[in-house]
């Protein structure tokens, strides 16, 4: 493993230009171009493919093409959870999705960083790079971006076209840019409970 390798994986400035990452991004690139490519009719195919990019493929998880990330192999994806057509994962660092999860079309989870204060850092190409955790039974609307560094609890809801820059608990319901929390969401069997009282009630 080459030393920028080492570097990105701790999550420290480094070269993206290293010949170990270039290589690893073009075969990255070649397994998405390979995705994209497949037919409406050809899901197998596209499981096929994706098994071999990403570092987990939960059984019942599927993607709609177009789909772009750097490396694959950082990006762990649960059980039945489904990522919508041109999803972006920038993964220079770990991105986790949990089970169940529903990500909309053109949504972004975007790890990478670049140096604000040293701007001859920045012109010289450094970066870095934060992992981004998603929980479990998650809906994103269409157009969420997540930036570096975020977790995102279970059960959230995040509106569509937010910019999610900060961590959010588990089962709220967020939106905004940059996302806050707009309100808490019920516990669904506490509702379920509430609902079978009103009604025996009546």
């Amino acid at each position: 493993m080459s030393s920028q390798k080492q570097r990105m994986l701790a999550g420290e400035l480094y070269r993206d230009s290293d010949p170990e990452l270039v290589a690893e991004r073009q075969r990255a690139q070649r397994l998405c171009d390979e995705f994209n490519r497949t037919g409406p009719d050809e899901e197998k195919r596209r499981t096929e493919v994706l098994t071999k990019l990403l570092g987990k493929l939960g059984e019942g998880s599927w993607i709609m093409p177009r789909f772009q990330c750097d490396y694959g192999y950082l990006i762990e994806i649960g059980h039945n959870s489904f990522l919508n057509y041109d999803a972006i994962l920038l993964d220079c660092a770990p991105i986790t999705i949990g089970d169940d999860c529903s990500i909309g079309p053109r949504c972004q989870l975007l790890t990478a960083l670049h140096p604000m204060e040293d701007h001859q850092k920045r012109r010289d190409r450094w970066e870095s790079a934060k992992s981004i955790r998603i929980g479990n039974n998650v809906w994103f609307g269409g157009g969420v971006i997540v930036c570096p560094g975020v977790t995102i609890g279970d059960d959230v809801v995040v509106g569509a076209g937010s910019v999610v820059t900060r961590d959010l608990p588990d089962r709220v319901f967020a939106a905004g840019n940059p996302a806050r929390v707009i309100r808490n969401l019920s516990d669904p069997i506490a509702t379920l409970g509430d609902a079978v009282a009103l009604d025996a009630n009546r």
